[in-house]
């Protein structure tokens, strides 16, 4: 499983590899561990080579899945647009699993299963940090599948009640 962990901060993202084989965890190179938006990715064709790019980085290291930190709408820490349109463009990558997470999420995870390593031993730079974070927290989800299975079952209870609400 290999999972690509996303820090999306103002018009630019962060980017950790890594992948988890038999209870082994494994942070691999990446040739490009961040990205950035000039102008605030109002431009089309800047839009469509951020696209690309990554496209092109999923296949060549073939990665399994995208996790990002979900941000709010609104508020003090509300995300930029920039970020948004960061988030919409990974999730219309075809074949990746991508999933954002909450922040309350990440923290219960990592109160669950604490990283077994001190940052400044994994060898990436600062500015990685929340993204090997958010690529950690989402193989332990897919490690210990309970956390699906609870999501799975609140889903298909928010479907009743919105069956119940039409009826």
């Amino acid at each position: 499983m290999r999972t690509c962990g996303v820090e999306i901060s103002g018009n630019e993202i962060f980017l950790c590899l890594l992948s988890k084989d038999v209870d082994v965890f494994d942070i691999r190179d990446i040739r490009q561990t961040r990205f950035s938006l000039p102008q605030n990715g109002q431009d089309t064709e800047v839009m469509r080579k951020f696209y690309f790019d990554f496209k092109k980085l999923v296949e060549d290291y073939k990665i399994d899945s995208i996790c990002i930190k979900e941000r709010p709408a609104k508020g003090k820490f509300a995300g930029s647009a920039t970020g948004f349109k960061f988030e919409a463009t990974l999730q219309l990558i075809p074949n990746v699993d991508v999933r954002i997470l909450s922040g309350t999420e990440i923290k219960e995870q990592l109160k669950r299963n604490p990283i077994p390593i001190e940052f400044s031993e994994t060898g990436l730079k600062k500015y990685q940090e929340n993204a090997f974070a958010h690529a950690y927290v989402y193989i332990m989800r897919k490690t210990f599948k309970v956390d699906e299975k609870l999501e799975a079952e609140r889903l298909e209870a928010q479907k009743r009640e919105a069956r119940k609400d039409v009826e």
